[in-house]
């Protein structure tokens, strides 16, 4: 059973890696991306998600959704989003399971939609875009959040549905080695490299990747398999952390590092010999990173370090750690206390930006856009999202708020440097909810799981 399941695995991961180089064809990923919604909607009603076959659709398609976009060849640009919306929707419609249902996370749906009534955009701008564009993450969170609340997920399915979340993370990485430039041919400076991201946004492709450092590093700290070889595995965790540093975009790598120490903290917590293995992972940790970003300052000719040192290519020191999200946070700001009460509406920030900098530039602050434009409510959203989950986690077991705390970093450090353009932190949110159940066959040599 075990060998048939290590097959299965490494057929999968193969395919993808084969996957990346098709998908550089448009019309390929058109095709493909809509099959993945027909058969995903079709497969969750035949089961009736008996066994959550729509968390394992969402998590593919939350895996894809920047490979897709990569590609240039989606139906329409939203399409991972409303899947998502689709598949966790037509699982709570179809299942005949009882589930626990928030009150909390209905309320803060209804608070979002009162932002509506206030919007107050140029005449000649589409209100119905402004709506999506900026609804349609939040209102994807508050689904997931109510989908995942408290619902029970064996260690098992998890580890397997981050499995699923990782394929397509695969074949980005064929993607970017075939549509990226030869690395010596690209010119690095102090800004995020969107050659070296595939011609798409380095924000985006980081994040992904760096979601995909986080599952396969707890796939090798779990001992679990994606390519049959510890070895195999190993090169793929270097390889897709190379190629997110190569992204010049700070925020995906870093918030996968973050979220991954706290998993890890907790990981060695519950282990025995907790001190041997807290100095296993911090030496692998360090020796992994110093080696990494030698190599990359290498071939970047020390570009990286200024990258991640906040100096611009001449080696100056800027004075602006956040590249420019800091004038846009504090321009939200103004907007909120010039408009405390219910904000600017819905969309509204952008355009009350183009007057205070003269600059049309959409937010990478989903705490900032949501105080701009929902004010006192968009405050007390902000408590919902945040007051649920932190209590939820602390009612777990250690090794269930690694995990759980880790997804919840995840959402909240990603809406920071880049806000909700994709549907990933809204499900990882989602997640951050759950309730993960434990065998004891699941987790080696554990001390205490409290």
């Amino acid at each position: 059973m075990k060998v048939n399941i290590l097959n299965t695995r490494f057929l999968l991961a193969s395919f993808h890696l084969v996957l990346g180089v098709l998908l550089l064809s448009g019309m390929i990923t058109k095709i493909y991306s809509a099959l993945i919604v027909v058969f995903g909607v079709l497969f969750i009603i035949r089961a009736k998600n008996d066994e959550n076959q729509a968390i394992f659709w969402s998590a593919y398609m939350i895996g894809a959704e920047v490979l897709f976009r990569m590609s240039g060849g989606m139906v329409f640009h939203e399409l991972p989003k409303y899947s998502v919306l689709l598949f966790l929707g037509v699982g709570l419609w179809v299942e005949k399971r009882r589930h626990h249902i928030s009150v909390g996370y209905l309320i803060y749906i209804l608070l979002l939609l009162i932002g509506i009534a206030f919007i107050d955009i140029p005449f000649d701008e589409s209100i119905r875009k402004a709506i999506a564009f900026n609804l349609s993450g939040p209102v994807l969170l508050g689904l997931s959040a109510i989908y995942f609340y408290k619902r029970p997920i064996s260690l098992t399915a998890l580890l397997n549905l981050l499995f699923v979340m990782g394929l397509p993370i695969i074949s980005m990485l064929s993607l970017l080695y075939f549509k990226t430039p030869d690395i010596e041919n690209i010119r690095f400076g102090g800004e995020a490299n969107f050659a070296a991201s595939g011609g798409f946004g380095p924000n985006q492709v980081a994040t992904i990747l760096g979601l995909g450092v986080f599952v396969f590093a707890i796939h090798l700290v779990f001992k679990r398999r994606i390519f049959s070889f510890f070895g195999v595995d190993f090169f793929f965790l270097v390889y897709i952390t190379y190629r997110g540093v190569l992204t010049f975009s700070r925020g995906g790598m870093l918030t996968a590092l973050i979220a991954l120490s706290v998993f890890i903290f907790y990981y060695v917590l519950v282990t025995k010999n907790q001190l041997k293995n807290l100095f296993k992972y911090l030496g692998l940790t360090f020796l992994f990173g110093i080696f990494l970003m030698i190599y990359t300052a290498n071939i970047t000719d020390g570009m990286i370090i200024n990258r991640y040192t906040n100096k611009n290519a001449a080696g100056i020191a800027k004075n602006d750690f956040t590249t420019g999200r800091l004038d846009i946070l504090k321009a939200e700001l103004e907007g909120f206390f010039d408009n405390p009460y219910f904000g600017l509406g819905v969309g509204g920030s952008k355009f009350y930006r183009l007057d205070k900098l003269d600059k049309l530039a959409a937010s990478h602050n989903e705490i900032g856009r949501l105080i701009s434009e929902h004010g006192m409510v968009g405050v007390l959203i902000l408590i919902i999202l945040l007051a649920i989950p932190t209590r939820h986690i602390l009612k777990q077991p250690f090794l269930a708020r690694g995990f759980l705390g880790a997804f919840l970093l995840f959402w909240f450090l990603t809406i920071n440097h880049s806000a909700m353009r994709i549907a990933f932190p809204a499900f990882i949110y989602g997640l951050s909810v759950a309730k993960i159940t434990f065998k004891e066959l699941e987790i080696p040599k554990v001390a205490s799981t409290e």
